[in-house]
């Protein structure tokens, strides 16, 4: 193809293609000189006046690459573009080499590309010298050492929409799952810039760089309720070692990420799609090779800067804190101080013992079973009074990190936090002294202020360590708003009957049990009695032996398996907090009361109340081996 064959083509005379060719073209029409250039592109047509002056146009841009992008569709972009404007490309990878990197250079300049777009592999690349060789045609850097703001994937805006996203939905715990690489960076900034945006705090245990147990047990306490990744392979990662530990996404916590373009498996067998931004990286790769081609051609106006709009996938994997959608439970009762003393044996009237590694923790019949639904994973909130004292402090922030919803607790001016000393002889029995303080309190009025805690709650869980009138006044609360009662009668020898008939289950154990109905009679005939004064069931526990349901149609006993005790103090905390957080699970509540059993065992094992309720994987870890 010579010049007079383009001429005829285009319908110009040699002069005109001459003139265009050569960048002399300012007075010719821009249809014009587009309608020639498309020609000689196609025909790859060089001046012959051009090889003796300078070597022409090899029609070729070279593309030179930092490492593997098997998965990414930017070089996609950049080969369709590059062809619609009549060029071919030469690929390298420097493989994060900055030696290769160089040979790579010097390879594309020797095939006399037009341009060079390229991916440094890190700031010392763009220094001149140190043998690279000098670049004299366009070339356009991208990635995070790019020349400007527009020649990288918005990947900072992504994370940005992802967290903005958990953020309207009310998440206020939040980590940033970062994946080093290319767009860590980026990522990173957005996560940042949303959280200071939304007067968010950011801390850098925000920043996690693999699923880890220790993010499980953040969950599990509500200290994390959102994840969002910079990456889906890692997010369906995270997402498939929640499932193993039983963990539901987004009952649980919710999982946000991005995607590449590409036809990848979304999820894996029995797992869910995340729901996610995908990442236009064939539009981006179309607008660098566009950019390339009017920076060779000149003339053309500059493309203007690349953006996106995101829109997620789904919502498959993304809902509101489970504190704010999810069914709650509520509980109603003591908070103290607990300090612990081992003993030889027990005291008796008259004796004196020595005690040894006494230790102290929150502990009360209602911040007991309120960490103890929080640790299986459940939303739960307290409702509680603690005095004006230093201790109060403390216990607001123990419960809070616990993930224990506070808005119910009141401090009661002039008064002290309640305290137990609790003895604990060699064989793992106990004997306590308490101070009520504080717990003695309660008030109706104080309940009612708490009435909003009732809206979302499945279930109440009551003690009888704080006044009736408050209790009473609870479970009323709590029908008015559809939940079911679970009231302990702790260490009472009478319960009202209105009290009873707000109750929907009652939980004595066996000496409870005779306290509340002494004189003759089976555990079968007193159990029946106080479901005729009221109650709808009566679980009564027997320790070691397991638990007897009683109903007004007949009974079933539970059976469980006998555990060596460090201490008992704490099993009938972890049955009633386990047997509440599996039903509102939605399980039958026999199946509820099997798993209580299993988690009144696994408490027996050590001491202290609080530090031995079972978080929800361990419990269901040894639910798998019965």
């Amino acid at each position: 193809m010579n010049i007079k064959e383009i001429a005829q083509l285009a319908g110009v005379s040699t002069s005109t293609v001459s003139k265009i060719v050569n960048h002399k073209d300012d007075s010719i029409a821009e249809a014009t000189r587009e309608r020639v250039l498309q020609l000689v592109k196609q025909y790859h047509y060089r001046p012959y006046a051009s090889v003796s002056a300078q070597p022409g146009r090899s029609w070729r841009i070279g593309v030179l690459l930092r490492d593997s992008v098997a998965t990414d569709t930017t070089i996609d972009g950049i080969v369709q573009t590059a062809q619609s404007h009549g060029y071919g490309t030469l690929v390298f990878n420097s493989f994060q080499d900055r030696e290769r990197e160089r040979a790579n250079i010097a390879a594309a300049l020797s095939q006399r590309v037009d341009g060079l777009i390229w991916e440094p592999v890190d700031s010392g690349s763009l220094l001149p010298g140190k043998g690279r060789p000098e670049i004299h045609i366009p070339e356009l850097t991208i990635g995070p050492l790019g020349d400007d703001e527009f020649t990288m994937l918005p990947y900072e805006q992504a994370s940005y929409s992802l967290t903005q996203e958990l953020i309207e939905r009310g998440h206020k715990h939040l980590v940033c799952l970062l994946t080093p690489g290319r767009r860590a960076e980026s990522f990173l900034n957005g996560f940042k810039r949303c959280l200071f945006e939304h007067n968010m705090e950011f801390s850098e245990d925000m920043v996690i760089h693999e699923p880890s147990d220790s993010l499980m047990e953040r969950i599990s306490s509500r200290q994390v309720t959102g994840v969002v990744s910079s990456h889906y392979k890692h997010a369906l990662e995270l997402f498939q070692y929640a499932s193993s530990l039983h963990y539901r996404v987004p009952e649980d916590f919710s999982i946000l990420t991005v995607r590449n373009d590409t036809s990848e498996v979304l999820h894996y067998p029995g797992s869910s799609e995340i729901s996610s931004y995908t990442m236009r990286n064939a539009d981006f790769g179309a607008y660098l090779c566009t950019r390339m081609v009017n920076a060779i051609e000149g003339g053309r106006k500059e493309a203007p800067g690349f953006t996106q709009t995101f829109h997620l996938s789904s919502e498959r994997t993304l809902a509101g804190p489970a504190e704010l959608t999810q069914r709650s439970i509520v509980v109603v009762g003591s908070i103290n101080t607990d300090t612990y003393l081992g003993v030889p044996t027990l005291p008796k009237a008259g004796n004196v013992v020595d005690s040894h590694d006494p230790f102290s923790v929150p502990g009360g019949k209602g911040a007991n079973q309120a960490v103890g639904v929080a640790k299986l994973g459940q939303p739960v909130s307290l409702i509680a009074n603690v005095g004006s004292d230093s201790q109060a402090d403390q216990i607001y922030r123990y419960l809070a990190e616990s993930g224990v919803d506070t808005d119910g607790i009141r401090r009661k001016p002039g008064s002290d936090t309640g305290k137990v000393y609790i003895f604990v002889d060699n064989r793992g029995r106990t004997m306590s002294s308490r101070s009520a303080g504080a717990n003695a309190l309660m008030s109706v009025e104080d309940v009612r202020a708490a009435e909003h805690l009732f809206e979302r709650a499945s279930y109440c869980l009551a003690q009888t360590v704080v006044p009736f009138p408050a209790l009473e006044e609870a479970c009323r609360l709590a029908h008015r708003h559809g939940a079911k009662t679970i009231i302990k009668p702790f260490h009472t020898a009478e319960l009202p009957s209105s009290l009873l008939h707000e109750c929907d289950l009652l939980v004595p154990g066996s000496a409870e049990l005779e306290r509340l109905c002494p004189g003759p009679g089976s555990r079968a005939d007193k159990a029946h009695a106080l479901i005729n004064h009221g109650a709808g069931m009566v679980l009564v526990t027997t320790g070691q032996d397991g638990c007897t349901l009683y109903t007004a149609d007949g009974e079933q006993d539970f059976p469980t398996t006998p555990v060596k005790a460090a201490a008992d103090t704490g099993a009938s905390d972890a049955f009633i907090s386990a047997l509440a957080a599996y039903l509102l699970y939605g399980r039958p509540l026999d199946q509820a009361i099997r798993i209580a059993n299993k988690a009144a065992g696994l408490s027996l094992g050590h001491e202290g109340i609080i530090p031995s309720l079972p978080e929800r994987g361990v419990l269901e870890h040894s639910l798998e081996f019965q």
